[in-house]
């Protein structure tokens, strides 16, 4: 059995046929789902969405990067609230760092990336990290946090540098990989990936996002989280079932939270 440990479902690419999407996961042997919230003023969708298929799916909450200085600001206590209220709440995020595209000042998307690693610290509920062309920075701001005292987590979509891979790693955080690692261009990502000790490793789809060869340009959907599974398995030569295995008892490990 696989974990989509990483998906949007709440977004409206979805709103015409979730149930669809769904089911041609569940037939694909995909157990679990963990949907992503990325805007606190969009949580009551994404709660509605995990509450639909709750037998099978969990949620976060937190503020994505692009999103850092457009939605209203919370603290640590907020999240911890929510978390304490909601069993279906598994983890903080996304959050993090993105000076690709600098939506918001990089000062407000740090400060909102160690609100959710205090939460994540004084909870034990994990954090879901988006970090793009800040590599350096997200290794500082995660050596300097633990430093603090200990959080778990884990980079999502991972496509960084493999100094900042085998940083996490050390720290003891996870890797989660995307559709990415099919592409044809990926060859230095797949190198890195070669790298990782499979007990710290992730699937997801980041869907609608990334759909994995043989499905690239397609809006993504859970079911192909597969793709990527059987990619990961060529590349540490391991069966499909051997990945799917170890994959979701990382998944379960990490959001021990998860039903």
């Amino acid at each position: 059995m696989l974990v989509d440990s990483h998906c949007h479902l709440d977004f409206p690419d979805f709103e015409k046929d979730l149930n669809e999407v769904v089911d041609r996961a569940v037939s694909k042997n995909v157990s679990h789902f963990l949907t992503i919230c990325t805007h606190i003023s969009r949580f009551k969708q994404v709660r509605n969405v995990t509450e639909k298929y709750k037998e099978i799916m969990d949620c976060s909450i937190g503020i994505h990067p692009h999103e850092a200085d457009n939605e209203e600001r919370i603290d640590k206590n907020y999240l911890i609230n929510m978390s304490n209220k909601d069993d279906k709440i598994i983890a903080f995020g996304e959050t993090g760092l993105d000076f690709y595209y600098d939506n918001s000042p990089r000062e407000v998307q740090e400060r909102q990336f160690r609100t959710h690693i205090a939460a994540s610290r004084e909870t034990d509920i994990p954090i879901i990290i988006h970090t793009r062309n800040a590599d350096e920075k997200t290794a500082q701001i995660l050596e300097e946090e633990m430093e603090k005292g200990p959080f778990r987590g884990v980079i999502h979509c991972f496509s960084s540098g493999e100094s900042l891979a085998l940083k996490a790693i050390d720290l003891g955080l996870y890797i989660s990989l995307s559709g990415i690692i099919t592409f044809k261009k990926s060859d230095e990502l797949r190198h890195i990936v070669k790298k990782l000790p499979l007990d710290k490793v992730l699937v997801e789809t980041d869907a609608p996002f990334l759909a994995p060869v043989p499905n690239r340009g397609k809006r993504n959907e859970p079911a192909f989280v597969e793709n990527t599974a059987k990619k990961l398995g060529d590349i540490h030569e391991k069966t499909f079932n051997e990945i799917a295995e170890i994959t979701t008892s990382n998944f379960y490990k990490l959001f021990s939270k998860a039903s």
